[in-house]
């Protein structure tokens, strides 16, 4: 390697893009495809095949329609998985209405928020999940419901809203039950609904994501038809699905990896979206996976290591899985070759990006080399450009040294919603997205994250990138996952502590053990100060670790406040 070898590489592009609309795109596969399953959804009880779930999507378009939400209209939706989501997800791409995803763990504070910045017209709700009861606290933000008619609320908090529709059975006053809005498609015809279809451009914005600030108020990342049916399609791409493929898709379809690695990786290739629950429970993934035969399984890394460690593990037969994508977060190499080998993964890849990238950027393919597959993200995904570049001055840096991880092409959103302060902050004027990720890129284009920008913890003037004590300590027999971050400390500015959740067979086990294991196999002042032992991690609902949390946790818990 030499110093003139920049850390620059562009994917692949024999393959042309899609330049169709979602609802183009899914009216041909279900025109190829008609009678093989489309959507299973265990928890309902549900199974469609794409002739069937065609059917339904357009019901939901026409419904739309007749209750005349159109092109540019913001609708959102609350509620864990389901067929409805996924319904609605394809009936708005039809008719051209912008679908805003909202996290379920939302409380009053947040949801307020996103419908009044996205001045959202239409909200569908789940009548409650876990110990969220969200018809309660829509009626609190909107007491009005309770004397608007159908269609026509006119709330003082919410001023854009006029329509919610509830997925309850239950019937509550101002609100469409998901069956009666069904009905109305009847006032809408077919012609109608193809002469709207054929009238949407693919580059018009078809979804905002919120994405989960640390601080502030979080912002919409606004995407196209282009960014995510394409990128839908090119993770699926490489890990070859293909129209026998049947995939289990754990994760939260609010989240791009639900909605567009797995729904729309899916409907591009005529797979099927296969749904365990509501929300995760390893216990149904294993379940789903064996009794639907299931060849790909989608997860962030805690989610595997759910499944391997369930205490019932043995008793699934998960012989017909070859692949899937473990992304979300930073992936343990010793959790890797546990699903390689135990889940019969071996095809399984590594996924990186963000949601403001669509989300895919990079990702690791099937026939990379082992070492490769469990180290790195990957290369850069066909059709994207990726550089690393000095933070401070915006400059290329050569290969092998670290800096921030910045992408540019088809997968580059549209802007922050309403915000464009924040757009020219994140995409640069040549259009490159700054992804805020420190990472480092070999002379075969494979890509190394190394930690956020934010994360990196600087310890007596020596830079720590915690994701490198993490690896370390992944392999110490007893811990089943751990997350380091950093702690404020008077002589050294800054000190490590390690969270780590023990194997469920693994003893006891103390902080000197620890400590000791770490002596002489890394650099002294990359040995954490502290330790914590705890059985679970704050994150986020997609399953990002929130470190900030872990910090302000671990200050509090420590007396350091000072």
């Amino acid at each position: 390697m030499t110093d003139t070898l920049l850390s620059y590489a562009r994917g692949d592009n024999t393959q042309p893009l899609i330049d169709m609309t979602i609802g183009d795109k899914f009216d041909e596969i279900a025109a190829r495809f008609p009678d093989r399953d489309a959507l299973i959804v265990r928890h309902q009880g549900l199974r469609w095949t794409y002739r069937e779930f065609q059917q339904q999507v357009d019901t939901c378009a026409r419904a739309l329609l007749a209750i005349g939400i159109g092109k540019g209209d913001r609708v959102g939706i609350w509620s864990p998985n389901c067929a409805e989501w996924t319904t609605l997800q394809f009936a708005t791409a039809k008719v051209g209405a912008i679908l805003v995803n909202i996290n379920p763990s939302y409380r009053l504070h947040e949801l307020e928020y996103a419908l009044n910045h996205s001045q959202m017209r239409m909200l569908v709700i789940a009548e409650r999940f876990k110990g969220s009861d969200y018809t309660q606290m829509l009626h609190e933000l909107a007491p009005e419901l309770t004397t608007s008619a159908k269609s026509e609320l006119t709330a003082a908090k919410l001023p854009h809203l006029q329509v919610v529709v509830n997925l309850a059975e239950t019937s509550y006053d101002g609100m469409w039950r998901w069956s009666e809005l069904l009905e109305e498609a009847g006032k809408a015809s077919a012609a109608q609904l193809a002469a709207v279809q054929q009238s949407l451009n693919y580059h018009d914005p078809i979804n905002i994501q919120y994405t989960s600030g640390t601080t502030g108020f979080p912002k919409g990342a606004t995407l196209s038809h282009h960014n995510i049916l394409n990128n839908g399609f090119f993770v699926a791409e490489s890990i070859e699905l293909n129209e026998c493929d049947r995939l289990v898709i754990p994760v939260p379809l609010y989240h791009c990896f639900g909605m567009v690695m797995g729904n729309l990786g899916c409907v591009t290739h005529g797979a099927t979206m296969i749904y365990p629950g509501e929300g995760f429970d390893p216990g149904a993934v294993l379940e789903t996976v064996a009794a639907e035969r299931a060849t790909a399984l989608y997860g962030v890394p805690t989610m595997f290591i759910a499944e391997l460690e369930h205490p019932d593990f043995a008793d699934y037969d998960l012989g017909s899985l070859r692949t899937g994508i473990m992304a979300g977060s930073i992936c343990p190499a010793e959790v890797m070759k546990a699903v390689n080998n135990r889940m019969h993964m071996r095809e399984v890849q590594i996924a990186y990006g963000m949601t403001e990238t669509s989300p895919v950027s990079t990702q690791t393919a099937a026939d990379d080399p082992f070492d490769k597959r469990v180290t790195t993200v990957g290369r850069t995904q066909p059709h994207l450009e990726s550089k690393i570049v000095d933070p401070a001055n915006g400059e290329t840096i050569p290969r092998g040294a670290i800096g921030e991880l910045c992408t540019r092409g088809y997968s580059v959103m549209l802007g922050y919603w309403n915000n464009e302060e924040a757009t020219s902050a994140a995409i640069d004027g040549d259009g490159w997205m700054h992804t805020g990720d420190l990472a480092t890129m070999d002379e075969d284009g494979f890509i190394q994250i190394v930690g956020r920008i934010k994360d990196m913890v600087i310890r007596g003037g020596e830079n720590i990138y915690p994701k490198e004590v993490e690896e370390f300590l992944y392999t110490h027999p007893a811990i089943a996952d751990v997350q380091v971050t950093g702690v404020p400390d008077k002589k050294y500015g800054e000190e490590l502590v390690a969270w780590v959740q023990l194997r469920a067979d693994a003893g006891t086990v103390s902080e000197g053990e620890l400590r000791d294991f770490c002596k002489g196999r890394i650099t002294h002042f990359k040995v954490p100060r502290y330790f914590k032992f705890t059985d679970s991690f704050p994150m986020t609902v997609t399953g990002k670790i929130q470190k900030f949390k872990m910090r302000e946790i671990s200050i509090a818990e420590l007396g350091l406040e000072e």
